[in-house]
């Protein structure tokens, strides 16, 4: 098409991530001021013309969950009632997305009403980042990008280390095997499976077993989510346990609930490996988290999704 123009506007969830994408794709955020009322509900104003572009906004739904996800809502009804072509939700961290199922009774599926939510507001496309259920995918009517992080990690891992002959990844579920075996397969190293017990209301995690022979190796976790840290921690004492020479672990989006940090930083584990899908500056200075910046990566899809361009082509291994 004649004259299509790329646009980008972000929230308050994530700047720093914003830039990051703004100063690959050498293109500049708009001019968008997004405040609050004196009762605390949310205001946004686009300062310049979006009409006819194809606009991609850029807001993870970072804690508060709430906020953010309010306003990337907003932002979409804006840019949508402003007459853009396209609306693309750029959501590397999808909140809401482990409350994916009825696992007892009496409880929302709350990802399928996000998904709602956001086709209602306006959003035209989807691109997410470690979805923690893939079926998510299925909830929308509307096209969904899920970009994998396995082989980010794999050459982080494989950059950092060199020598990975008494190296094992480790998935702390099944649930989570796959992404982990990715990893493995990448890095050509052996795979283990940690078994894992929650409670009814799952407020408690137990970490009955491990699937795997790790005695002696160096063993990094591999999950989607680092909440409050405390299944993280009672998997890497199992696994030390269990004969692990040392533990570390990667993980692509770090919520850091509660007293995660110290937490974290009083544990066993010798490293805790981010990307910044949620940035923290309090994380980003302790001496055991550090952060792989996914700006670039994240520029790279949204460039080849304007110019209608294959996504997989860019990530190996899918």
């Amino acid at each position: 098409m004649i004259g299509r123009e790329l646009k980008l506007l972000c929230g308050n969830a994530n700047p720093q991530l914003a830039q990051e994408i703004s100063e690959a794709l050498g293109i500049g955020l708009c001019d968008t001021a997004v405040e609050r009322f004196g009762d605390g509900e949310i205001r946004v104003r686009i300062r310049e013309t979006v009409r006819g572009a194809d606009v991609f906004v850029i807001q993870p739904t970072c804690p508060p969950v709430n906020e953010s996800l309010m306003e990337l809502l907003i932002l979409i009804d804006a840019i949508r009632r402003a007459s853009a072509r396209q609306v693309v939700a750029v959501v590397p961290y999808y909140g809401y997305a482990r409350q994916d199922r009825k696992h007892t009774g009496r409880v929302p599926i709350s990802a399928r009403l996000v998904a709602n939510m956001f086709e209602v507001a306006g959003a035209d496309r989807v691109l997410t980042m470690d979805l923690h259920a893939g079926q998510i995918q299925g909830f929308f009517n509307i096209p969904v990008d899920n970009l994998r992080t396995d082989w980010i990690f794999a050459e982080h891992i494989e950059k950092e280390r060199g020598d990975l002959e008494n190296t094992v990844i480790v998935s702390p579920d099944a649930g989570g095997a796959v992404r982990a075996r990715m990893v493995a397969e990448r890095l050509n190293t052996p795979l283990a499976i940690l078994e894992k017990r929650r409670s009814q209301d799952g407020s408690d995690v137990q970490v009955m077993n491990v699937i795997g022979d790790v005695e002696g190796m160096q063993a990094i976790l591999i999950d989607d989510i680092l909440s409050s840290g405390g299944t993280m921690v009672k998997a890497t004492n199992t696994l030390l346990a269990h004969g692990a020479k040392e533990v570390s672990a990667y993980c692509t989006h770090g919520t850091l609930s509660g007293n995660a940090l110290e937490l974290l930083a009083e544990s066993p584990l010798k490293r805790v490996v981010l990307t910044n899908t949620i940035f923290y500056e309090r994380a980003n200075e302790s001496e055991i988290v550090d952060y792989i910046h996914v700006g670039e990566h994240l520029a790279k899809t949204i460039h080849r999704i304007f110019e209608y361009k294959s996504v997989s082509h860019l990530f190996p291994h899918y």
